[in-house]
Order: structure tokens, then C-alpha cells, then sequence
């Protein structure tokens, strides 16, 4: 879909932003282990320039061919040998940063930071920040601003985008129930926490993170 994605949003005068969110694997990805002592994190890989297309695409390649297991996944490694070109970010909740900060294994996230700084490239890693209004956001939020002052990184400000408009919450709550075969009454069943998963406009990034005001700017740098 990147070829159909990028000629609409040419057509429409948008700066199309190809990237991917891949799978990603702490140690290697030809590691095979249980499933219930599996860790696979998410991380968001944006290709800059043709370089970083292509680059993309053997990433995601890989991953596919000598990663998968269970999931496409990629490791320090593959991302070693085809970061040029390349954005990265820290990640949503599901990020290896974040999660080993929500493990107060803060020395060992700001080690995981830095690594991918040297891969990508100071102006070319962010640490992204995200408030959806869950518990979790609070939390990771302080971590990460000391995590980007000590590293002189860069922040960035995105939003989870599930649907399109924040009154679609209940109709993609629903379609959840439909996939996962729930009941809306299940109290215990999958669902979001919050109804703040939708395409956010600019004005509404801007007050979100208002004390940041940078991390708005650098989504326009990106572009």
C-alpha cells in the first residue's frame, strides 16, 4: 500500500511519511523462545529519503525471513546494518524504552536510548511522548524528558490513532468485541482504557503538550 499511500497524499499536496511500526527483539531475532517468555517490543522506523525506503523495506524483509517467529521481528543487528536514511522513535507504551522504564529499570532504558542513538544518529533518534490519559503516561513522562536531556535527543509528540474521530471509540470498541469474539457487558474482555486514540489535530497536540512545546514542533520538522 506505500506506492498507493504516497501517490493520494502527492495528489492532495500532503508530504506522504512512509514508515513502519516493526517488531522488535531485545536480543536476536533467530532467538527462539517460549512463547510465555516471549518479549517483543514495537518500535517506529520512517524512511528520510530513498536510501531510507529501501532500507526499510530489507528491514521489514528480514524480519519476515529469518525473524519470524510468531511475529515479523527485527534486533539490534538488522537495524546496525540498514540504518541509513532511517528515523526512529522510542515508541508508544509497548517501546523498550518504555517498558523497562515501567520495570524501574531506568539505567537499563537509558542504555537501550542510547544505543539506538548510535545507531540512527543524534538528529535522526527520537524520545516520543504520548498522553492518551492512562495511568501509564504519567508515569514513563518524567523518565523520558531526563532520558532526552541526558542524551541531547530530540522529542517527539504523536498520538496512538486507532480511528479517525473521537466519537468512533464506541464503534471501534465494538468491532474489538466482534474480533476477539467478547460481549461489551465482559468486564474482563480486551479493550482500550481510554477514548483518546484518534487522529488529533494540531491545536489539540499543541495543548496536550504544552509544556513541550518542541516535541509539536519536530512531527513538522519530520515532515
Amino acid at each position: 500500500g506505500a506506492l498507493e499511500f504516497y501517490k493520494k497524499c502527492k495528489e492532495f499536496d500532503i508530504t506522504p511519511v512512509i514508515g513502519t511500526e516493526a517488531y522488535f527483539e531485545n536480543g536476536s531475532r533467530f532467538d527462539r523462545p517460549k512463547r510465555s517468555e516471549m518479549e517483543t517490543f514495537h518500535l517506529t522506523l520512517l524512511a528520510e529519503n530513498n536510501t531510507g525506503y529501501q532500507n526499510l523495506i530489507k528491514v521489514s524483509s528480514q524480519a519476515y525471513l529469518d525473524g519470524f517467529y510468531y511475529k515479523p521481528r527485527t534486533d539490534w543487528e538488522l537495524l546496525e546494518e540498514h540504518s541509513e536514511g532511517l528515523i526512529a522513535t522510542s515508541g508508544c507504551l509497548g517501546g523498550l524504552v518504555k517498558q523497562l522504564i515501567l520495570k524501574e529499570e531506568y539505567d537499563a532504558a537509558l542504555k537501550a536510548a542510547s544505543r539506538f542513538q548510535d545507531i540512527f544518529g543524534t538528529d535522526n533518534f527520537f524520545i516520543e511522548l504520548q498522553d492518551h490519559g492512562l495511568p501509564e503516561d504519567s508515569v514513563v513522562m518524567p523518565h523520558l524528558i531526563d532520558i532526552s536531556n541526558r542524551l541531547n535527543a530530540p522529542l517527539l509528540a504523536t498520538n496512538d490513532s486507532h480511528y479517525t474521530h473521537k466519537d468512533d471509540a464506541q464503534s471501534h470498541d465494538a468491532l474489538l468485541c466482534v474480533q476477539t469474539g467478547s460481549l461489551v457487558s465482559d468486564t474482563k474482555r480486551f479493550k482500550f482504557e481510554a477514548e483518546e486514540f484518534y487522529v488529533k489535530t494540531a491545536s489539540e497536540m499543541r495543548e496536550l503538550f504544552k509544556d513541550y512545546e518542541s516535541s509539536c514542533d519536530n512531527t513538522l520538522l519530520i515532515a
